[in-house]
């Protein structure tokens, strides 16, 4: 065997076990897509409800409740940022971190400092690389995130929001997670928690014919709002996991899929090649065969003579 051909068949050999095991983290990605899928399902109506309560109840209420109330002049504000601890997603945590990047820039332009709080490993190793401050991290639950989870994430946050700036807390709470739209298309987009936009969440209402119900607070609204405050926090960071968490794993099938198709192309390629090789190799041994033949034939006539 000639030493091209040798060549050919270890590459073939190389790319067919890289293709066998695209072809496994494929299939395993579109499993749990599936079941992220579900929870995000199962999730999103109590995050929009429990949204829809906190609304009623600032309407209907005159109370100043930092889950309601924009401070008339805001010096600091609080982003978090949902990546994931794993790559091989295509651009899902380029698109996220990038997402947090120009909402990070457009705070600073209006003059407000910015507490950049992170989840997934690659986030801040992004970070970190470029050594930019982390107000905190976590890690480690990114593929299959928890309610509790949310709630460990949703602490210091809530706490943030509720300290003074002057005292190290934040004026307002902004979001940055990958919306998982379907099989095929995943958006990183960021939206502002806290404090609440009474006046967009009765704008998104009205289109569907909605009616925010009415209340009677006991003892009092505030203390009716400082009970949902974490409650709020929690599931909309809950929601905001699942839907990244279907989204990596969207994008990480569709990332493998592209691998094993080019994985299959190329075992095509090096095969046409060696197939070529080998013809080639046939090729001069029966030339070799045919030339040796001769002289020993035209040797044969000499001696005859």
């Amino acid at each position: 065997m000639g030493a091209q051909l040798r060549v050919y068949k270890r590459r073939i050999r190389s790319v067919t076990a890289t293709k066998k095991i695209t072809k496994a983290m494929e299939m395993i990605a579109a499993s749990r897509v599936v079941k992220a899928q579900r929870k995000v399902a199962a999730s999103t109506p109590y995050a929009t409800e429990l949204t829809r309560a906190v609304t009623a109840v600032g309407t209907g209420s005159n109370t100043k409740h930092p889950l309601t109330t924009q401070a008339e002049t805001v010096t600091r504000s609080a982003v978090l940022l949902l990546t994931s601890d794993r790559g091989l997603a295509g651009a899902f945590n380029s698109n996220a971190i990038k997402a947090a990047e120009q909402l990070t820039e457009r705070l600073e332009r209006e003059g407000k400092e910015v507490d950049v709080y992170i989840v997934g490993r690659r986030g801040v190793a992004h970070y970190n690389f470029r050594e930019r401050k982390i107000a905190e991290s976590w890690s480690g639950f990114t593929d299959e995130p928890t309610y509790a989870d949310a709630k460990k994430v949703a602490a210091p946050l809530i706490e943030a929001i509720e300290t003074e700036t002057a005292e190290g807390g934040v004026d307002e709470l902004h979001i940055v997670y990958t919306e998982f739209v379907s099989m095929m298309t995943q958006q990183a987009l960021d939206a502002r928690l806290l404090p609440l936009s009474l006046e967009e969440v009765a704008q998104e209402a009205a289109p569907k014919g909605e009616i925010l119900p009415l209340y009677d607070f006991e003892p009092s609204a505030e203390d009716v709002l400082d009970a949902l405050l974490p409650r709020y926090v929690e599931s909309r960071i809950y929601n905001a996991l699942l839907q990244s968490a279907a989204s990596k794993h969207a994008a990480t099938r569709r990332a493998m899929k592209s691998a094993t198709d080019n994985a299959g192309e190329l075992i095509e390629t090096l095969s046409r090649l060696a197939n070529a090789a080998r013809q080639a190799e046939i090729t001069q041994e029966i030339s070799e065969i045919v030339g040796g033949s001769a002289a020993l034939a035209d040797a044969t006539a000499g001696s005859d003579r």
